[in-house]
């Protein structure tokens, strides 16, 4: 069964452009050009991906993609003409895997939309482990990740993660004691690079200090000026 993905985009030429590019690439392609109707096509059938714009009407994108969300999962790429940066974080705090924006070239949205497919695909079993790489649990200090609930506990109490917020702090859990560049990290957490944006990073990276640092006096993530940060194997 090939590849399904729903192009939500209400500017005809290039939704009809996007469609015959895909197909052409051999997916399944979809369209629609009205929020409201699209939450509906996605909601009644199955997809394995969703392009999504922002400004639709109807139904405004980032609402589309938060009453998905809650029903489905699947991952979604938004498409719009905005390029400041928090509009960027407000959407993949709202759910999104990927974050495109207009113009942009064909070859980028496609390598995108492959890497959101294979991020997203089902994971195979993997052999017997020890209990903690088994049950996907990462440990620092108090703290406690654990990859399969999607849950983060420090002394017992539980901290209230975005998925980018959980993805950057498991990427440096994971890598403790090695400093991670911002690329590196926009690259670990999204599957791409955003060229010239990395100060996303720094946007999460501030996010996750104020829930975890601030909040149990801590000093988990650590700054390397100019390179990046890093999460010690001990507590500082």
């Amino acid at each position: 069964m090939n590849t399904r993905i729903l192009v939500v985009e209400d500017e005809e030429k290039l939704a009809r452009f996007i469609e015959l590019e895909l197909i052409h690439e051999g997916y399944e392609v979809k369209k629609s050009g009205n929020g409201r109707e699209a939450l509906e096509t996605a909601l009644e059938e199955e997809f394995d991906l969703v392009l999504l714009d922002i400004m639709l009407p109807g139904l405004n994108g980032l609402e589309v993609l938060r009453r998905l969300q809650k029903e489905k999962d699947v991952p979604v790429i938004l498409l719009t003409a905005r390029d400041a940066v928090m509009d960027k974080v407000s959407g993949l705090d709202a759910g999104a895997v990927d974050y495109i924006t207009k113009p942009f070239a064909i070859e980028e949205l496609l390598a995108r939309i492959r890497v959101a497919l294979k991020f997203h695909a089902p994971k195979k079993e993997q052999p017997q482990a020890d209990a903690a790489l088994q049950e996907g649990v990462l440990v620092w200090g108090e703290l406690s990740l654990n990859e399969r609930s999607h849950t983060v506990r420090y002394a017992g109490h539980e901290i209230f993660l975005t998925n980018r917020e959980f993805l950057m702090l498991k990427t440096l859990l994971e890598n403790r004691d090695i400093v991670l560049s911002r690329d590196t990290l926009l690259n670990r957490v999204c599957g791409y690079d955003f060229a010239g944006e990395t100060n996303i990073v720094d946007v999460y990276i501030r996010y996750l200090r104020s829930k975890i640092d601030d909040v149990f006096h801590v000093k988990m993530i650590q700054t390397v000026r100019g390179v990046g940060y890093v999460i010690k194997s001990e507590e500082a």
